[in-house]
């Protein structure tokens, strides 16, 4: 079983910057892929930037030049950066980890609201 929970969402103007912590704790095997995810109004749940096991990153076109996404294996924390923030990146941003292994092993944490406005 293995919990997420996210943090450091808030407000912000555009142009800002903010960064997402996600919190990872109970039983997790080697291998596994870890990802940033949001889900504006109105709109499907989508991947923003993606960190798999190997340290392969990737990036929704959307974001990319502009998230960065990290770890510390020490805290076991994931983060994802944001810089020059924009509107239309208002959403609720959720934390992933799917175990390779086993498949079926897909977790969420609760969300962290993003609001990017004037």
């Amino acid at each position: 079983q293995v919990q997420l929970v996210e943090s450091g969402g808030g407000l912000v103007q555009p142009g800002g910057s903010l960064r997402l912590s996600c919190a990872a704790s109970g039983s997790i095997f080697s291998m596994y892929v870890m990802g940033w995810y949001r889900q504006a109004p109105g709109k499907q749940r989508e991947l923003v930037a993606g960190f798999t096991n190997g340290g392969i990153t990737s990036y929704a076109d959307s974001v990319k030049g502009r998230f960065t996404i990290s770890r510390d294996n020490a805290k076991n924390t994931v983060y994802l950066q944001m810089k020059s923030l924009k509107v239309e990146d208002t959403a609720v941003y959720y934390c992933n980890l799917r175990e390779v292994l086993v498949p079926s092993n897909n977790y969420w944490g609760q969300g962290t609201q993003v609001t990017v406005s004037s």
